[in-house]
């Protein structure tokens, strides 16, 4: 039997951005091959290009406005850099698939992808910890690795609700399915 293999983040398809700019692309290499193409056959060469070149023979790359700009397009691309390797899809908590639970029925479950919004297993787990007795309130945060929950108590001791709150989270987190289940961090005051 082979092991199930381990879920990972997702990511997002960033369709939108990549078509852009490869449009945006491909209009500047049209511009730029029309331009060679009309400076080959001894026409002139468009006006920004001419323009272009007399402001290169002017500026030397030591000047102030030369190194802004340069320093303006390194940190442009290190931006998109940085968004083209990025994961995107945060929100998003990858879950076990069957076969990683040990419930599976002898069906394969290669390709099968669930993921939980951050904001519906916070709302979940929300739920299950105002069932507690004696809490009046609840606010849960969850994160990739740990769940943020500040309970506010009114009329129970505070150990006490901690303790049940603790142990409510843990069968909570436990039914949501995660892949890599965070841990929770509980506050409780009055």
């Amino acid at each position: 039997m082979t092991a199930a293999p381990r879920p990972r983040r997702f990511r997002s398809a960033r369709r939108v951005p990549a078509a852009l700019t490869a449009l945006v692309l491909l209009g500047a290499a049209g511009l730029f091959l029309y331009d060679l193409a009309a400076v080959r056959t001894h026409r002139p060469g468009m006006a920004w290009r001419r323009e272009l070149a007399r402001q290169l023979d002017r500026h030397t790359p030591a000047d102030l406005g030369v190194l802004v700009g340069g320093g303006v397009l390194a940190v442009a691309g290190a931006v998109l850099l940085f968004l083209a390797f990025a994961p995107g899809l945060r929100g998003v908590l990858p879950m076990r698939t069957p076969d990683a639970e040990g419930e599976g029925t002898g069906a394969t479950a290669a390709g099968l992808r669930a993921g939980l919004g951050r904001r519906d297993a916070a709302r979940v787990l929300r739920d299950r910890a105002m069932e507690v007795s004696g809490v009046r309130s609840v606010r849960v945060k969850v994160g990739r690795s740990h769940i943020g929950v500040r309970a506010t108590s009114h009329f129970r001791e505070l150990d006490d609700v901690r303790e049940d709150l603790d142990a409510v989270l843990a069968v909570g987190i436990g039914e949501l399915g995660l892949a890599h289940p965070p841990h929770p961090r509980v506050r409780v005051r009055r």
